[in-house]
């Protein structure tokens, strides 16, 4: 009985060996961007410069790193992939605002860490701000935005807040538009409406010029080519009822000679 138990205590200790060396060399390494290891968020400012940094700690031999930015890979210079990889997005736009970097290990991209841009900027204003519209007619005054965080909206009129009609006027608002609907437009609309958006870091304000025109005189083409029809008509009508003495009158204006032979 000693022998076995000694011989079962001898592979205990192969099966322990085995369970300690062999995970090691596959899951000692460790990823981080930026020092951290989990996914996060970055917050920047508009204009600035955004330095990323993925390392490899606890390696145990030399790791090749990839970059991708959304869906599409990052090129990297040589000698910029080996262990420690950074990437630099200069200089941040608006259009990095919510951008995913992540950094994966080549030789097992199961093992990721992702940082997501939080781009900050005060409001961008644009639209048609120059627009005319018959009297009676409807008309939509459409101010795209983008900002964040995101800015609180206003409309004006003539820089005094505008007073909305329930029967009149309507307010549409997105993520990425403030929307004005004024319908059966009076003269009383003509001016300058103010599209104010007003954020923790900045008001901004543009300008929409409405132009009311005179209602236009509508020429009454339906009814002209109704009356004409009726006269056309009526005209072949009365050919139609006196086909009999026209065709009289034509034989009475013909010369009686002409069809006697000599």
């Amino acid at each position: 009985m000693s022998w076995k138990s000694s011989y079962l205590l001898q592979v205990c200790r192969l099966l322990l060996l085995v369970i300690l060396f062999l995970p090691c060399e596959v899951t000692s390494s460790v990823l981080t961007v930026n020092g951290k290891t989990e996914n996060s968020i970055l917050d920047i400012q508009r204009g600035l410069q955004a330095s990323l940094e993925c390392a490899v700690r606890n390696h145990t031999r030399d790791e090749e790193l990839l970059w991708f930015r959304e869906n599409g890979r990052v090129d990297l210079k040589p000698g910029n992939n080996i262990n420690i990889s950074s990437v630099c997005v200069s200089p941040i736009s608006e259009k990095d605002n919510g951008v995913n970097f992540t950094c994966k290990l080549q030789r097992n991209q199961t093992m990721s860490v992702s940082v997501v841009l939080n781009v900050t900027f005060p409001p961008l204003l644009s639209g048609n701000n120059f627009q005319t519209v018959e009297e009676g007619k409807d008309v939509k005054l459409v101010c795209e935005v983008k900002s964040n965080p995101q800015a609180q909206m206003m409309w004006y009129k003539n820089n005094n807040v505008l007073t909305l009609e329930d029967n009149r006027h309507q307010i549409q608002q997105t993520s990425e538009s403030f929307q004005l609907s004024i319908t059966k437009v009076k003269k009383s609309d003509n001016g300058t409406y103010n599209c104010v958006a007003n954020s923790s870091m900045k008001m901004e304000t543009l300008d929409f010029h409405l132009v009311v025109e005179d209602k236009r005189v509508a020429f009454p083409a339906e009814p002209i080519i109704a009356a004409c029809v009726v006269v056309f008509l009526t005209l072949c009508f009365a050919v139609l009822a006196r086909r009999k003495k026209i065709m009289k009158l034509c034989i009475k204006k013909r010369d009686p000679h002409t069809d006697t032979a000599l």
